[in-house]
């Protein structure tokens, strides 16, 4: 697949077939993840695979409340439509962790470190991308609690979890999701 097909046609996935991933594909969309770069090569991510609907079911759970709480704590209105009953059915669940100690130079940063995240994202995004050039639909998920999935799975103190994405054979093509012009969002500087 050419790749500005794959950046202009992937679009968010949330409605699975109930058929298995193959694990080669699962490997190849992280092995695209680990292609990322990083702050001084320091490729600061983790991937846990789900596969077991025990942990999904347990993921579904958390989100549902995470949810709920977003919704009090916001305001927004416009969480409850937004479904998270494609945790149940989603094949495969990969969790990106990020390591806080490996975030370059940054880490001694007034702000703290945050390229870390930055790697991580990237790497989510390679992923993204290479579940569509496999043929499978795919999100990126965060609206989660971290501390719940940090104990959940079981996760190393210095590392965080900062997203999911979940795989499978895409029931029904997605709707593309509008973008704003490029003159929206971007200056020239001459």
């Amino acid at each position: 697949m050419e790749l500005f097909d794959a950046i202009n046609l992937r679009q968010s996935c949330r409605d699975f077939l109930n058929e298995d991933i193959e694990k080669d594909h699962i490997e190849k969309i992280i092995e695209a993840g680990i292609m990322a770069p990083s702050p001084l090569n320091s490729q600061p991510w983790d991937f846990i695979v789900i596969t077991s609907d025990k942990v999904k079911e347990q993921i579904f759970q958390g989100a549902q409340t995470c949810k709920e709480k977003s919704m009090e704590d916001s305001g927004w209105k416009w969480l409850e439509k937004y479904s998270v009953q494609f945790l149940r059915t989603t094949p495969v669940i990969i969790v990106v962790t990020g390591d806080k100690t490996k975030s370059g130079v940054d880490i001694y940063s007034e702000e703290g470190p945050l390229a870390y995240q930055h790697a991580c994202a990237a790497a989510i995004q390679n992923m993204l991308l290479a579940s569509h050039a496999l043929g499978l639909g795919s999100v990126w998920f965060t609206l989660f609690d971290k501390k719940s999935v940090k104990e959940l799975l079981q996760i190393e103190e210095n590392k965080v979890p900062l997203a999911m994405v979940c795989l499978g054979k895409p029931a029904r093509e997605s709707a593309k999701a509008p973008r704003k012009p490029m003159e929206k969002n971007t200056v020239f500087m001459d």
